[in-house]
């Protein structure tokens, strides 16, 4: 019954978002909102900024220090559709009488992925409903193990630094970080949320007698695990360098995949011919990927003349290649990848797997291939390190550096 008031819900929204009529008395959008996602029975909050330039409006998702800008904002006198940037997600809302915007938030290629959303102005940064002065300082690192429905456990560490009542940091795991996380903390328990425009993390944790942790996270409305913690400074994940490696017996990774034109390309085409080439395995639907591609898009323009290509291999949330190449363009239109993207399957391990038959297996999205001027391959570097990991994503450009300047530099 819930979903199907969702469904309601989101048709009545739709329908008001198709009105473009202008009136002068349309609410001032313009300026920060405090916005809210029901993850029933929690809430989800996260800064929302609106500004307008002649005719065209602009949004900006605040997460900490993140802020991810979103062009095509459409609005009219009496709504708002807001398309998530790269994702195939979208805000669509009314504007009430009362200057608020009530909506949903919608997943498009999941079925049934609705929450309800909400929003206010509010000059206060993004917050929690706190209703106790901290006692805990939450700040340091913490080693965390996660145990999700089926019982299986795995290692994270935990970055946070507080300040107040205020909370910041990320969760980093072996196949990629949790973004940038900001919350509050009362008494003797944090809340941390972020929202990108494709996934909405949601953690909540709180300090023991002996000095441990134990909490909960949720991503999005359905998903949900629980994980224990205990400072400890020196804990270290495993070498992101060893979880995928190349089956015994093959020394190169060859493919042949469409481009997003239709265009096959292999490993064997000339332009990669007697160059360093990097094969991203990615997807547009993937907030760590999105991470790396910003990293790798500029980094490409700086480096391409050295002899250097990439290779964007992206496996999509529909076997359909229309439905694909449309995603992979816009991102790369929007994140200035201008090196090459292929369309290589769904966003499925397993496929990917099968896909590129060479690796052991495929543990993550993203995960960088670094290939020599001969065309075998050097490096697997799982997973991302990304900007809300501080010195962790400092480490991994320094390594990254090194690894291509040394390929560069044989024969």
């Amino acid at each position: 019954m819930k979903n199907i008031r969702l469904l309601i819900l989101a048709t009545i929204i739709i329908t008001a978002a198709c009105n473009t009529s202008k009136n002068d008395s349309t609410t001032d959008l313009a300026g920060i909102w405090h916005a809210e996602l029901d993850m029933s029975p929690d809430v989800l909050p996260f800064g929302l900024e609106l500004t307008q330039s002649g005719e065209k409006w602009r949004a900006v998702l605040i997460n900490a220090q993140e802020r991810l800008e979103i062009e095509g904002i459409q609005v009219s006198s009496d709504s708002v559709w807001i398309p998530l940037g790269i994702f195939d997600s979208d805000i669509k809302a009314v504007i009430t009488e009362t200057g608020e915007l009530k909506g949903s938030y919608i997943r498009n290629y999941a079925s049934d992925y609705i929450m309800p959303f909400s929003a206010s102005k509010s000059s206060e940064r993004k917050r929690f409903n706190t209703s106790e002065p901290p006692s805990t300082d939450f700040s340091g690192r913490w080693k965390t193990i996660f145990q999700d429905n089926s019982g299986k456990t795995y290692e994270a560490i935990a970055v946070l630094d507080q300040a107040g009542d205020r909370i910041t940091g990320t969760f980093l795991t072996a196949l990629g970080d949790y973004r940038f996380l900001e919350g509050n903390v009362s008494g003797d328990t944090f809340y941390l949320s972020a929202f990108d425009g494709s996934h909405a993390f949601f953690f909540q944790g709180d300090v023991l007698e002996d000095g441990s942790m134990q909490g909960r996270f949720r991503s999005g409305p359905r998903y949900q695990e629980t994980f224990i913690a205990v400072r400890d400074e020196e804990f270290e994940l495993p070498d992101a360098g060893s979880l995928t490696y190349l089956k015994e017996g093959y020394e190169t990774l060859e493919f042949s995949f469409p481009d997003t034109d239709g265009k096959m390309l292999s490993m064997k085409d000339e332009q990669f011919k007697d160059k360093v080439v990097l094969v991203q395995l990615f997807g547009t639907w993937c907030p760590n990927c999105m991470d790396e591609t910003k990293y790798l898009a500029p980094w490409y323009e700086q480096n391409k003349d050295r002899g250097i290509e990439i290779i964007g291999l992206a496996f999509e949330s529909k076997p359909d290649f229309d439905y694909a190449s449309k995603r992979v363009k816009n991102a790369a239109e929007r994140l200035g990848a201008n090196y090459t993207f292929l369309i290589a399957g769904v966003s499925n391990k397993e496929k990917a797997s099968e896909a590129l038959p060479a690796l052991n297996s495929v543990v993550a999205f993203p995960t960088l291939i670094y290939i020599d001027k001969k065309g075998k391959v050097r490096h697997i570097h799982t997973g991302f390190n990304g900007p809300g990991t501080g010195g962790l994503y400092d480490r991994w450009i320094e390594e990254h550096e090194s690894l291509v300047n040394g390929l560069l530099g044989e024969g």
